[in-house]
């Protein structure tokens, strides 16, 4: 299966973001830390060359932790790569170690010239919120569904810094169904293009094969369903009702569970792991077991890698709104 969505603002941006490109000094890649493959998008990937980069992994605090630690160090092995994990905990070390970071990437502006760089990335990872966290105030708006920016915005830091915020951007057609499906699953693709069940689908069987335990603990069964669908169905019975003849109601199901986890209402996931090759010259990965505990919360903002300097920040999007139906933990 393959996914078009593209809408027409979508083709204007791309031209204006390839005329953008080459006056900047730092490219600011956001990706959500759940799924940094899969939100990482090739055209920006195309469009950037060799020019600098941060890559900065929003909503770290929905994602597991040891896994962002692991994502940092694949990243690490990029020499234009500087990689950065970020919440919304602490927003003043945010502004200052991205100001820091794009001061050290283009030491060539000199001291009197003020550093460009623009901020890009797909729909709905949280590029307006981490424009508003640079900022210290709202300036770009922020939503929980894709595509909300849809022009160009160029904002002047308080320390100087030209930052150009992009609207969202998606390639014109993804081929790999499992990054269609991450994508659509955590947000960034409308629920239009999707059908929930399908989506649920592939949510669940994530889920039982990466957190069976937190799928037991949410949804408090006595043992991980052997199927996605058999998961749905007890999600059904146990929140969504049953219709007449006491057929279980999938659709109400699978809402349910696609709106929890991009809530985090299951705990803190990733979607995907690192490659197995790194980047030629990456460091091993940090022993996730030796520190992956009740500290892990710092440990990912913290813990950054980058090919000549380590920093880290944290900003956060807003998570997505409850499911339908109200949270039975809730109150």
């Amino acid at each position: 299966m393959s996914l078009q969505w593209y809408p027409g603002h979508m083709t204007k941006a791309r031209r204006e973001l390839a005329a953008l490109v080459p006056s900047q000094d730092v490219v600011i890649e956001v990706l959500d830390a759940r799924l940094p493959a899969s939100s990482g998008n090739p055209v920006l990937t195309e469009l950037r060359r060799a020019k600098p980069c941060i890559k900065v992994l929003t909503k770290s605090d929905l994602a597991d932790p040891a896994a962002t630690r692991a994502w940092l160090a694949y990243f690490a092995g990029d020499p234009a790569v500087t990689a950065i994990a970020s919440t919304t905990d602490r927003p003043q070390d945010t502004r200052k170690r991205i100001a820091s970071l794009c001061a050290g990437m283009a030491r060539h502006r000199g001291p009197d010239k003020a550093v460009r760089a623009l901020i890009a990335g797909v729909p709905n990872v949280g590029k307006s919120t981490l424009i508003n966290t640079l900022m210290g105030r709202a300036v770009a708006k922020v939503g929980d569904k894709p595509a909300v920016t849809k022009n160009q915005q160029r904002v002047v830091l308080p320390g100087g810094m030209v930052l150009t915020d992009t609207p969202g951007l998606m390639w014109p057609r993804i081929d790999d169904e499992d990054v269609a499906l991450r994508l659509a699953l955590v947000g960034s693709i409308p629920d239009t293009a999707l059908d929930y069940v399908t989506l649920a689908t592939f949510g669940a069987r994530l889920l039982l094969a990466r957190y069976p335990a937190e799928v037991v603990a949410r949804y408090k069964l006595p043992a991980a369903p052997a199927t996605p669908e058999d998961l749905l169905a007890e999600i059904g019975r146990r929140r969504a009702g049953l219709r007449a003849g006491g057929v279980v109601d999938l659709q109400t199901a699978a809402e349910i569970l696609v709106h929890e986890v991009r809530a985090g209402r299951l705990g803190r996931l990733t979607l995907e792991d690192p490659p197995a090759t790194a980047w030629t010259g990456a460091p091993d990965a940090p022993d996730a077991d030796a520190d992956a505990d009740a500290d892990a919360d710092a440990d990912a903002s913290d813990d950054v890698t980058d090919a000549t300097d380590a920093a880290a920040g944290d900003d956060r999007d807003p998570a997505a709104g409850p499911g339908p139906d109200p949270d039975p933990d809730r109150g």
